[in-house]
């Protein structure tokens, strides 16, 4: 890609920033693919956003969290969270996914979610006020250098949002540190077949699209062994464009 990483990062902030101000404002908004592909015109809401998650679970969270659905995939459900853990979510947006794991992890656990965007921020917290949900916390940051101590998560989620980063070792390299020993990761993200180059990615999407920036199923793996992680699965779950997958991502962070 020829942006400079520095406007790739504004551009997804800004594309994150309207969207989160057309909700706040009783509009809806959408991640999805951008593209003149054929096969990649797929609906989008079929693919993206909060037609993956549970009638249930839609229905118990403030009708701004679940248009706020952004992702393309459940990772709460992905990660299987117990009672009395603590759980960060990457690039938690208007919070569906933050509000889903504290009521899983319950009283005794927390669930932090994690944004650059301050307008996602603002309608997170809004969301979370609506929802009542008191062992939640938002903070402000980026996912290349989160915000918390080493060895203080058990459980790190993200939905369709690593693949913007454009430094993934660093996310990686963070998600590794802030995870206790025996930490786990579960996610969902966009991911490439292996035969697709950088550039026939980007043919099917733009960055802030959430398809260009993805990468390759090997690609994932070698990223998450490099940080250190163990017993990594990668399961795709459904197309988004051709040759681009949803996928779950499980590992471990082993223990010494």
């Amino acid at each position: 890609m020829s942006e400079h990483p520095t406007n790739l990062r504004e551009t997804v902030r800004r594309r994150y920033a309207a969207a989160a101000l057309q909700i706040t404002e009783g509009g809806a908004a959408c991640c999805g693919p951008q593209s003149t592909d054929a096969d990649a015109d797929a609906d989008a809401n079929e693919i993206f956003g909060p037609h993956l998650y549970t009638a249930h679970e839609r229905g118990t969270l403030p009708a701004e969290a679940v248009t706020a659905s952004l992702g393309c995939g459940n990772p709460t459900a992905v990660a299987d969270l117990h009672e009395g853990e603590r759980v960060l979510d990457l690039g938690s947006g208007g919070g569906i996914d933050v509000l889903l794991s504290a009521r899983r992890v319950g009283p005794t656990g927390k669930a932090y979610g994690l944004d650059m965007t301050d307008e996602m921020l603002a309608l997170a917290r809004a969301n979370q006020r609506k929802a009542g949900a008191t062992n939640v916390e938002f903070l402000k940051g980026t996912m290349e250098a989160i915000p918390l101590p080493a060895h203080t998560i058990d459980v790190v989620i993200s939905n369709c949002v690593i693949n913007l980063s454009t430094d993934k070792p660093a996310v990686f390299a963070e998600t590794f540190r802030v995870l206790i020993p025996g930490g786990r990761i579960g996610i969902s993200d966009v991911i490439a077949d292996d035969e697709l180059t950088t550039t026939q990615r980007a043919e099917r999407g733009d960055h802030a699209g959430c398809i260009a920036g993805a990468l390759s199923f090997t690609e994932y793996r070698h990223s998450l062994e490099a940080a250190g992680f163990t017993d990594i699965h990668i399961t795709p779950t459904h197309p988004i464009a051709n040759g681009i997958h949803s996928a779950q991502i499980h590992a471990t962070k082993p223990n010494p």
